[in-house]
């Protein structure tokens, strides 16, 4: 009787234990729960300790995180017709738990399927230049594609990025090749420049020099035409005062004829012994015989001073 007893308490405890554990569910954080009852949606659990009904409602639990999903390698077509391997990382997040479940059978298919007919929509309207130049245009133009799509399905497309673009080996090749053509072409570009502004700065140089030269000229010419007008000024002021006190002596002496006549025979002594192979001789002769017959008389009233002639016999 004791061991029937033992029996159905351990069974009634087993019981409650398996209806505690079916009632009581965790939310991890990040998650939110889902409960239905008999597979239709019956209320949203947030993250935490959730109750239900045991037997009867189901806990499905969604993952809110953002989730980073990077898609296979696939090979799409530029307008251009040029075929390159493209792959992109789709970062997305669920925002409507219900239809994240309910909206689309398997979201996390949806979302890459979708991510891959958009990346060869978006790769087919632009050239190879403009997607290996463009691709933050690219990734916010499939953003808003998929946006448009994945909003029905309550998940939220944060942003998208081209991982890879990888053209074929000879279209490789043929933009080294051009890319190498354009880096000659600019250095090319760059020394011609560098040749022109060289010949610029010569040439303003020599223009320059020339000017500052020319204003040194100008400047020194001003400077000889200013010394030579003060020493004229300072040559007649020295004529001028020199006439002035000749004069002023003369005028003071009061001179006789016989000190002009001395004075004319003094200048003209003064000729005769210069290197001069000429003699310039007055016009006016009679003047300076008279000068010179006045200046004998004069001479022989001086005792000692007798002019020299022919020699007296003695008595």
């Amino acid at each position: 009787m004791d061991l029937a007893i033992g029996i159905i308490i351990a069974v009634i405890a087993i019981v409650v234990a398996i209806v505690l554990a079916s009632a009581i569910k965790i939310v991890p954080q990040g998650f939110s729960g889902v409960v239905t009852r008999f597979g239709r949606f019956r209320r949203e659990s947030p993250a935490g300790l959730a109750i239900i009904t045991p037997f009867l409602d189901r806990l499905v639990r969604v993952d809110m995180r953002e989730t980073p999903r990077t898609g296979d390698r696939q090979d799409v077509i530029t307008r251009d017709n040029v075929a390159v391997a493209v792959n992109a990382t789709i970062f997305s997040q669920v925002i409507e738990p219900r239809s994240a479940l309910y909206a689309v059978s398997d979201y996390h298919i949806a979302v890459d399927q979708q991510a891959r007919t958009t990346l060869r929509n978006a790769f087919g309207n632009v050239s190879l230049d403009e997607a290996l130049s463009s691709r933050e245009q690219i990734n916010a133009s499939m953003q808003q594609q998929m946006e448009v799509v994945t909003d029905k399905w309550g998940i939220r497309i944060n942003r998208i990025e081209i991982v890879d673009i990888t053209p074929p080996a000879q279209i490789l090749q043929a933009m080294a090749l051009q890319k190498q053509a354009d880096q000659e072409k600019r250095a090319r570009i760059l020394q011609s420049e560098g040749q022109q502004q060289s010949a610029v700065n010569i040439a303003d140089g020599n223009r320059q020099a020339a000017i500052k030269q020319a204003e040194g000229d100008r400047q020194a010419a001003i400077l000889r035409a200013e010394g030579n007008r003060q020493a004229a000024i300072l040559e007649a002021e020295g004529r001028a005062q020199a006439i002035q006190t000749v004069y002023a002596s003369i005028k003071q002496a009061q001179p006789d004829p016989t000190l002009v006549a001395i004075l004319q025979l003094d200048t003209l002594s003064k000729f005769a012994d210069s290197e001069n192979t000429k003699i310039v001789i007055p016009a006016e002769s009679a003047g300076l015989l008279g000068a010179a017959q006045a200046l004998r008389s004069v001479l022989s009233d001086v005792p000692g001073l007798e002019p020299s002639g022919p020699a007296q016999s003695g008595s």
